[in-house]
């Protein structure tokens, strides 16, 4: 299913007029589009130990905008009141392959840039209340109705109301508003004050999430692997002392020596940044890592699987991408490892990571190929794909 934009706008005029910058309401932009699980689905994966669950009860606990989560059993949702709940469930598509086909309507952006899409049911008047959040989102209404309001002042965190358990705004004076029905869109862009109120039982919102990496967080991660691999042992030495009129004082020569330390340590050298930002960007969160079994398939074995298969399918924990290298190498990295591969491979690398899930017919002209069988194997004793014959 392919989002459909309002007449005269293209994906390309909503990346330059919208994207990152005002908020749009999109009417029917996936007509006909309903939430593949039903409530009582999302409550069973709301019950499972790996999955992040939060129920948020604006009326009806022990205080208002309570928040409980995950895992739940049958009895904590057998407790809740009738009214003004709502059950959030993240990256759902990571474990729901039915879930994950939603994003093929965002093809027009970036695969790293992707966070997960969470899934919300509430009851009718069910919200999380007003909040602003840092990330770009596509609200798709998936079923029932939702009231939705927003504004684009600033707020900061001092402005939510102090010693609840969620991020409320005290006051909320919409400049927009609209109910979505089921099929209807609405794109926020980071920083645009926002409150969903559902209107009736039966509410689902799908929220496609997009990341936007702290500044912070990618500094410590980029500081943590210079430490890792480019600082040496050993210590600071002086080079030749003379003496000085201030003992006290930090000679200009000192403070020489110590940048041009400083500036080996920050290796500068694009290729290792691009390689490090791709294992970055697509480490998986710690409640998704995957572990491998001991036992593993030798390539010749893989290839006769491939050879039996019908397809082969990426495991929805393991976050893919690729880098085009500047010298003779690609780079594959999942789950914030990378796979180098020749470039003279670079298509069978586009259709590795082109698909979820991929045909074995188009993929059995690379058995002939050893490094991609290599690949594919290594990928298979690791989890990261496996072979299907559904």
């Amino acid at each position: 299913m392919k989002l459909q934009f309002p007449e005269s706008l293209q994906a390309s005029t909503f990346l330059q007029e919208y994207w990152q910058k005002k908020p749009l309401l999109i009417r029917g932009g996936l007509q006909g589009y309903r939430c593949p699980l039903e409530p009582e689905d999302l409550a069973g994966l709301a019950c499972e130990e790996e999955i992040e669950s939060r129920i948020v009860l604006e009326r009806g606990g022990s205080m208002s905008w309570e928040l409980r989560h995950g895992p739940f059993d049958e009895g904590d949702f057998a407790d809740l009141p009738e009214s003004h709940w709502t059950l959030l469930v993240q990256d759902v598509d990571k474990h729901v392959p039915k879930v994950a086909s939603l994003l093929d309507a965002f093809d027009f952006l970036p695969d790293w840039r992707l966070d997960d899409i969470m899934i919300s049911y509430a009851t009718n008047g069910g919200s999380v209340g007003p909040h602003v959040d840092d990330y770009d989102v596509f609200l798709v209404q998936a079923g029932g109705r939702r009231h939705w309001q927003i504004h684009s002042r600033p707020v900061s965190e001092d402005d939510y109301i102090p010693g609840l358990d969620v991020r409320v705004l005290p006051e909320f004076e919409p400049e927009q508003e609209w109910v979505l029905e089921p099929g209807d869109i609405l794109y926020l862009p980071p920083n645009i004050a926002h409150w969903g109120i559902a209107e009736g039982d039966g509410c689902v919102t799908c929220s496609v999430g997009y990341r936007t990496p702290a500044f912070t967080e990618m500094a410590i991660a980029w500081c943590d692997e210079m430490i890792r691999t480019q600082v040496p042992g050993g210590r600071y030495r002086d080079g030749q002392l003379s003496i000085q009129s201030h003992r006290a004082e930090i000679p200009a020569q000192a403070i020489d020596q110590i940048g041009e330390l400083l500036s080996t340590f920050l290796d500068q050298d694009p290729d290792r940044r691009a390689r490090w930002f791709g294992c970055f960007v697509t480490e998986p969160k710690e409640h998704l890592s995957i572990d491998a079994d001991p036992e593993t398939q030798t390539t010749h074995e893989f290839s006769h699987r491939l050879r039996q298969a019908r397809r082969l399918d990426w495991n929805g924990w393991s976050r893919h991408l690729y880098w085009q290298g500047r010298e003779d190498l690609d780079y594959l990295f999942v789950s914030g490892a990378e796979y180098p591969l020749s470039q003279k491979h670079r298509r069978f690398m586009q259709l590795l990571t082109g698909n979820r899930s991929i045909g074995s017919d188009s993929l059995k002209e690379w058995l002939a190929v050893p490094d991609c069988v290599q690949l594919m194997t290594q990928l298979y004793n690791q989890h990261h794909i496996q072979l299907t014959n559904d």
